[in-house]
Formats: C-alpha cells, structure tokens, sequence
C-alpha cells in the first residue's frame, strides 16, 4: 500500500501536475506519523499510511496555512473521513474540487493511543479504535481522484455503537438541570487555548468571533459565562457542517468530550433535515441555505 502511494505521489510530482503532496509520514522515533509536506519526487520514500494515520490533513488546506498554497496545487493523502471535510469545504466554496487532486486510501481504522497497539502485539483492534472507526460507511473512498489500497467489506452496524453514542443517550435521559450540570462541569475545564479551532478544517473563518471585541462578543477570559460561551457558539457553527472526524477532542488538553455535543447536534439535523454533512461537495449544510418548498418548519414558510 505504502509503495502503491509513493509511486503514485511521485508521478504527480514528476509530471509537474502537482506542487506538493500532504501526506503522513514518521517522527523520528517512529512512534507516530505526522504531517509532511512533500515537493520532490525524490522524497515520496518518507510518506507512509498506517494504523497511526490520525490526523485530518484537510486543515492544511484552509487559509490557516497560506504557505501551503504557495507551493503550488496539492495532493492530500485522505482517509474516507478526512474527504469528508473536503466535501463540506469545496460545498462552502473554501476551493474548487479542480484544486486539489485527492489521493483516497482504503482504511481498516486507525488507533489513537500507540501504546495500546503495541501491547495489541501491532495489531488494530476494534476495542482501541476511536468510535468513528467502529461506524464508518466511507472505508473506501466516496470522492478521490486515485484510489490506493484494496476494497475493503467492512459494513457498518445499522445502529451507531460506542461510547458517545451511549453518553448520548444519557444525557437525554437527565431533565433540563442534569444536563445544564453535565456540560458545567465539563466546560469549567476549558482553558480557551482554541485548539479545538485550531485543529478543525471547518473553523477556516479569517478572524473567528471569539476575537472580535467591538462588540465583544465571547468572553475571552476562561471563566463559566466564557466558557459556556465560547464551546456552544462552536458547537452551533458547527452543526450541519461537522463530519465527526474527531480531532477536536483528540487536541482538547483537558478532555472536554466535544465528541458528544458536535455528534449530537449532527443527530438532530438528520432528524429534521434528512441531512448528513460530507459526502456530496454539491448539498450545502442546511443551516446556511433556505429551502422554502422542503423547510419543514411551517412557520417559516
């Protein structure tokens, strides 16, 4: 599969078709991947795709990395669930589908903690793989430009399982003032250090609200009205948009389970709109389009 991928990112980058290819790669101990940025075809030998393959790479193609751009049109190394986030990205119009050539890669599931797979003897198991991974009905890549690696017949459970799901479930089964006490609690952790923003390719605003101070209008300071503030006005910029890759609450330093709250409003818009954000570049999330002849609310039309 890793020869298959380098060859390919080789070609491209001969052919001059492409400025660079974002890909995976080693640290040097060889204990993650991390991202790489490769623009010689000499160098492809240094892209590798494994279990350790985490990161959604798509936030390298926002206008957070302008230096990335320079380098000329890129080739993203992308699981099923990053092209996600590269569908909702070219439906908003952040870059045309022309822009970028997406190298797809079949996925097996990937493993957030690496001690876990090593005590696994190297092997993937479902039990330390992240909740998405047990779900995931894009293991074959739905939009690509190349497809690398063999098809795989994994078939997602036609219930959701995992641990968000089932924290779901729990907190809708609380009243009004157990919920409200819930996110408390976990929002009194934050720190507002913004990775959550940082590491999520939908967040792509120039200047995000949360530093505009006339008018203010988040808080900045990490206290309760801030807080609350802060991780509910994501949350709601997010819903309809996110495609549940995770990474947010992968970077939270205090482990707020963002996870829970974006999976949940991504529910309610599957409810009320029949609508699943990531897999067609040509639907725009519901929350930015009106439809007057398919609104369900009757009130609006």
């Amino acid at each position: 599969m890793e020869a298959e991928l380098r060859e390919k990112a080789k070609e491209l980058l001969g052919s001059g078709e492409i400025g660079v290819v974002i890909g995976f790669g080693w640290n040097k101990r060889k204990t993650r991947t991390t991202p790489v940025f490769i623009t010689k075809a000499e160098d492809t030998d240094k892209l590798v795709f494994n279990a350790y393959c985490v990161n959604n790479l798509s936030v390298y193609l926002t206008r957070k990395y302008p230096d990335v751009k320079a380098m000329g049109k890129a080739a993203i190394v992308a699981k099923g669930c990053d092209i996600k986030n590269l569908a909702v990205m070219i439906a908003e119009g952040q870059f045309k589908r022309d822009d970028t050539y997406i190298i797809g890669m079949t996925c097996s599931g990937v493993g957030y903690k690496q001690e876990l797979i090593e005590a696994n003897g190297g092997e993937l198991k479902p039990e330390i793989m992240p909740v998405k991974c047990h779900n995931c009905d894009v293991r074959n890549p739905h939009i690509s430009d190349a497809v690398i690696g063999e098809t795989t017949d994994f078939t997602p459970p036609e219930e959701p399982v995992g641990m968000v799901f089932d924290k779901i479930k729990q907190i809708e089964a609380m009243d009004a003032k157990g919920r409200f006490g819930f996110w408390e609690e976990h929002f009194s952790r934050c720190i507002k250090c913004y990775a959550c923003r940082q590491v999520c390719s939908l967040c792509y605003c120039d200047r995000c609200i949360t530093d505009k101070n006339t008018p203010q209008w988040i808080d900045s300071s990490a206290h309760a009205r801030g807080n609350f503030s802060w991780n509910l006005v994501r949350a709601m910029h997010l819903t309809g948009r996110c495609t549940f890759c995770g990474e947010c609450e992968r970077a939270c330093p205090v482990n707020i389970p963002l996870n829970v709250i974006n999976k949940k409003m991504a529910v309610v818009m599957e409810d009320a709109f029949d609508h699943r954000s990531g897999y067609d570049p040509e639907v725009h999330p519901p929350m930015i389009v009106f439809d007057i002849e398919n609104d369900k609310e009757e009130f609006i039309k």
